[in-house]
């Protein structure tokens, strides 16, 4: 199982588009997410970056997904790159697989 994260804020090209546009954009955007959760993808949930946010990072909305699979998070992350996603969003992304609190802990403190 791996998790996803994902990070991002609109850019200027984004903010230029009618109402239209981003709504015709989005409709062919969950048209791939249904594709990915028809695998076994799940999303944990998406939310906007709360502004009181101890230590925030400067992106506006988050995404959290669970994958079966490596193929699965490569399948996102091909979507995203066919849908022209960087064009209009800024974004950073983080995954890896899923390991238990004292697997990471562990990690963390063999570091050198």
């Amino acid at each position: 199982m791996h998790l996803y994260v994902e990070i991002w804020k609109a850019r200027p090209k984004w903010l230029a588009l009618s109402g239209d546009e981003r709504k015709q954009y989005f409709d062919g955007i969950g048209a791939e997410i249904q594709k990915l959760v028809d695998t076994g993808v799940e999303i944990v949930g998406f939310a906007i970056n709360d502004e009181e946010t101890p230590h925030r990072s400067n992106y506006r909305y988050l995404a959290v997904w669970k994958m079966p699979s490596l193929e699965q998070v490569e399948m996102l992350e091909s979507s995203v790159e066919r849908a022209g996603w960087h064009e209009y969003f800024e974004q950073e992304n983080a995954r890896g697989e899923l390991i238990p609190p004292p697997q990471a802990l562990e990690d963390m403190a063999n570091l050198s």
